[in-house]
C-alpha cells in the first residue's frame, strides 16, 4: 500500500496541476505487484499503454515545431532522449511520484519506490489517466509541462541519448580497452531485475580498472545505466 494516506494525493495533484477522479488515480498508482499480493485488483498497465501514446505524441509534436532546424535523426535523438525510462523517472523522483505508488510488500521492500521502471511506468500511466479524465488538450499540457525543464536542458541530449557507445568513445579517449559488460539478474519470471555491472581496464598496468553498475528490468536497461554511471565516473 501507498506509505501516503489517500487525502494526501492532494498535494501530487497540485504540483501536477490537473483534478482526476478519484478511483483512475488510484488506479493509475497501482503497480502490479500490489495486485499480486491483493487478489488480483485491477493494475495501471493498461492505462501505462495508453500513457506512452500520450507521451510520444505530445513530445513528437513539440520537438517538430520548437525545433525546426532539426533534421528527422535528431528530432528521433530528442525524442527518444525524452521519453525513456530514465527520463521519466528523473521527473518522476521530482514531483515525488514514488511515495503515492501503490506497492506489493516484495517490492517495497527492495526499494521499489526508488526504481526507474517503477517510477516511469506509473508516469506514463498518470498521464494516460489524464487522457482519459481530462482529455486530450489538458493531457498534453501536463506532459509538456513535465517535460519542459529537460527539453530547455543543453546537457540533455549527450550521453543519455546513448550511454554505451558514449561510454565507449570516452573510454578510448582515456586510453582505457572496450567496455566489458556482466550482466546478473533475480526475481520471478514475471518480476526480474537485471544488474550490469560494466568494467574498463587499461594496458598501462599503473592505470586501475574503473568499474560501475545498473540496473532495470532488462538487460539493455541495466547496461545503459552502467554505462550512464560509469561516463560520468571517466568524466570526474
Amino acid at each position: 500500500m501507498s506509505s501516503e494516506p489517500e487525502e494526501n494525493r492532494s498535494h501530487l495533484l497540485a504540483t501536477l496541476q490537473i483534478d482526476l477522479d478519484p478511483e483512475l488515480f488510484d488506479l493509475a498508482l497501482t503497480h502490479r505487484s500490489y495486485s499480486y499480493e491483493h487478489g488480483g485488483v485491477p493494475t495501471n498497465e493498461r492505462l501505462e499503454f495508453l500513457g506512452d501514446s500520450i507521451l510520444g505524441q505530445a513530445v513528437t509534436v513539440m520537438l517538430y515545431t520548437t525545433f525546426t532546424d532539426l533534421d528527422e535523426g535528431e528530432l528521433a535523438k530528442r525524442r527518444a532522449s525524452l521519453v525513456s525510462t530514465v527520463a521519466l523517472a528523473e521527473i518522476a523522483r521530482t514531483i515525488g511520484l514514488g511515495a503515492y505508488i501503490k506497492l506489493g510488500r516484495g517490492e517495497e521492500l527492495t526499494g521499489g519506490r526508488d526504481k526507474a521502471s517503477i517510477l516511469a511506468d506509473t508516469m506514463e500511466a498518470v498521464i494516460g489517466a489524464t487522457y482519459l479524465d481530462q482529455g486530450p488538450d489538458v493531457a498534453t499540457a501536463l506532459v509538456l509541462r513535465l517535460v519542459d525543464p529537460l527539453a530547455n536542458d543543453p546537457t540533455r541530449f549527450g550521453v543519455s541519448m546513448d550511454p554505451k557507445t558514449s561510454l565507449q568513445e570516452r573510454a578510448a579517449e582515456r586510453g582505457f580497452d572496450a567496455p566489458v559488460y556482466r550482466i546478473e539478474e533475480s526475481g520471478p519470471d514475471h518480476q526480474k531485475t537485471f544488474v550490469a555491472t560494466v568494467t574498463m581496464t587499461s594496458a598501462d598496468a599503473s592505470v586501475a580498472p574503473v568499474s560501475s553498475t545498473g540496473a532495470g528490468t532488462s538487460k539493455k536497461q541495466a547496461e545503459s545505466a552502467a554505462a550512464a554511471a560509469a561516463f560520468a565516473l571517466l568524466g570526474a
